[in-house]
């Protein structure tokens, strides 16, 4: 369970959860939570759910991330999009400074030491994800090409059909110019959208 890291843009959501460490946890626990009854959830929980989602919508009509996914569709169908929120994560750690005003291993030691009450959380996947992500310091690794390729291999058995995400780390190299600029103009749309 220890390779489960990087198969979602953990990163991505909580740079985009208002430096609230709290939201930060209800907006991963998104991923956990389907439908559109949220009333039995607290009030942060709630708002981290429907934050989750409002990042997902928005990335996944943005017009440059639709071009990249069409783009990347030929190398990797019916998982483009999923190789997105992982390369986005990739580039998000590397120029990590240049959205935020402390390094990578700052920001991220304070998210892995908030005290989060898991009596809040009713699903032990969710809790057993957020305790694996802080004992391994999963998204500390998402710079790092070898973590994509493992990402990419350990989604591609995951995946309920047959599929290339194997390759994923090999389309990431041969692309990696298009994807990056794609990243940037994303990040420059998302900052304006999520103030």
């Amino acid at each position: 369970m220890r390779d489960f890291f990087i198969t979602m843009n953990y990163l991505g959501h909580i740079y985009f959860s208002k430096e609230d460490f709290e939201l930060m946890h209800a907006n991963l626990f998104g991923d956990f939570v389907k439908g559109s009854k949220l009333d039995e959830y607290t009030p942060i929980i709630k708002e981290g759910i429907l934050l989750h989602r409002k990042i997902d919508d928005f990335m996944g009509n943005h017009q440059g991330v639709k071009q990249l996914s069409k783009h990347l569709s030929p190398f990797l169908p019916k998982v483009a999009p999923i190789a997105i929120d992982i390369y986005f994560d990739h580039f998000l750690a590397i120029n990590w400074e240049q959205f935020h005003k402390e390094t990578l291993d700052a920001f991220l030691e304070k998210f892995y030491d908030y005290p989060l009450n898991t009596n809040q959380y009713n699903n032990p996947l969710f809790i057993q994800l957020i305790h694996q992500m802080k004992e391994y310091r999963w998204m500390n690794q998402y710079s790092k090409l070898g973590a994509i390729d493992k990402a990419c291999i350990f989604l591609s058995k995951k995946l309920s059909f047959q599929n290339d995400m194997v390759f994923g780390r090999r389309v990431l190299e041969e692309n990696y110019e298009v994807i990056e600029q794609t990243f940037f103009d994303y990040m420059k749309d998302a900052i304006d959208y999520f103030k």
